[in-house]
């Protein structure tokens, strides 16, 4: 048959995937790989995609979304990002198919063949995997220990160039669990308003912070059309746990709707009706599960941590998401990779590898802290103390 195009072929493994389902195939596995919410839909989400399926509304909706839905997103994003209630309207809103379509989406908009991505390293993986496949050039910017895992001005600086077209951030972070500070966000914008970059943020953990506030890119942004560089990445999966109903937000800067419409139709057309309608009474209804959904991450981020702590394993302080990033070098043997398949096999128990999220990951993991306490204490009490 005829060969696969290259920019297809070089995708690489998702080692996340990996080693999950690599878990899902071993009786009594305990999961901690991969971020998967563990509570029950509320029931008056549940019932808004019934009834849309029972009145029979499955025709087409327009290429944005449903009217309604997207304003009730659009009044989330202003209303946690502290915009003025003025500053944008549902027209800047565009309903897609999962973050990751949004993704897909910003990326299909902003760069062409060899035009190179800046995005982090640890960073989630398919912010790599979406650029190759859309024949662009991935660059890591350093996200170092010793500096709190926070990208630095001069890092960035020095990575630039000419062919530079866009600046990925992720706050809070997936896979590290940092928060991006107010300081540090206004001058990450600064620095792609001097270098005419455009910025996606990805925002898909906005919901869950701890102690620190969740501060968007979108605040320092413009809205005058023509200087205005920030899409803004949202989802619902993890907001309230619909990861499997793929709804999200794509946030773009004014002037761009009769584009966004037509690269909309080219991507997915329209996102089905009952996960917007779905989507719409989430936003709309009861906020119950982000306020548990929120004590129960915190809860299992405060007992992992003392495990690990008391295992003398060093790990980030997560602010952020629902993760901890740790520190398995001491046993690691310089392939995390291997070493997690090892300790499934060994002990039953799955963690991402670090080098699932880039080169500064070797001899990290990634600790999902979605599910059960008690196994994730359990699971984590697996791991080789450091002493």
């Amino acid at each position: 048959m005829p060969e696969l195009a290259a920019h297809a072929r070089d995708v690489p493994v998702n080692q996340i995937r990996e080693i999950t389902e690599a878990a899902w195939r071993t009786p009594g596995a305990i999961v901690l790989s991969i971020g998967e919410p563990g509570f029950p839909l509320p029931r008056h989400v549940l019932e808004a995609g019934i009834a849309c399926l029972d009145r029979d509304e499955t025709n087409y909706t327009p290429n944005a979304g449903i009217p309604a839905l997207r304003e009730a997103f659009g009044v989330r994003f202003r209303e946690r990002a502290g915009l003025d209630p003025q500053s944008i309207g549902a027209e800047r809103v565009y309903v897609v198919d999962g973050a990751q379509q949004g993704l897909h989406f910003a990326m299909s908009l902003l760069l062409s063949p060899g035009d190179e991505v800046l995005i982090p390293n640890p960073g989630y993986p398919t912010f790599a995997m979406t650029g190759r496949l859309l024949n662009a050039v991935p660059v890591g910017y350093p996200l170092y220990p010793d500096h709190d895992f926070q990208p630095r001005i001069q890092d960035l600086e020095e990575l630039i160039t000419d062919r530079t077209r866009v600046l990925v951030l992720n706050s809070p972070s997936n896979p590290l669990g940092a928060v991006l500070a107010e300081d540090l966000t206004r001058e990450l914008v600064s620095l792609a308003r001097r270098h005419d970059l455009w910025i996606i943020s990805d925002e898909c953990y906005e919901a869950f912070t701890y102690d620190v506030p969740h501060v968007s890119p979108a605040r320092f942004d413009s809205d005058v059309p023509g200087e205005a560089r920030v899409f803004t990445s949202l989802t619902l999966s993890k907001t309230y746990g619909l990861t499997g109903l793929r709804i999200g937000a794509l946030i773009c800067p004014p002037g761009l709707e009769r584009t966004m419409n037509n690269v909309m139709e080219a991507i997915v057309s329209c996102v089905a009706s009952p996960s917007q309608y779905a989507a719409l009474a989430a936003l709309t209804g009861p906020q119950d599960y982000i306020r548990e959904a929120h004590a129960h991450y915190r809860a299992n981020r405060d007992a992992a941590s003392a495990v690990l702590a008391a295992k003398g394993i060093r790990y980030l302080s997560a602010q952020g998401a629902f993760y901890l990033w740790a520190d398995v070098s001491h046993a690691s043997g310089g392939d995390v990779r291997a070493w997690t398949r090892t300790f499934l096999a060994d002990s039953g128990v799955a963690l991402a590898p670090g080098t699932a999220f880039g080169s500064i990951g070797e001899g990290w993991v990634r600790i999902a802290l979605c599910g059960a306490q008690a196994d994730l204490v359990e699971g984590l009490g697996r791991l080789p103390a450091n002493r």
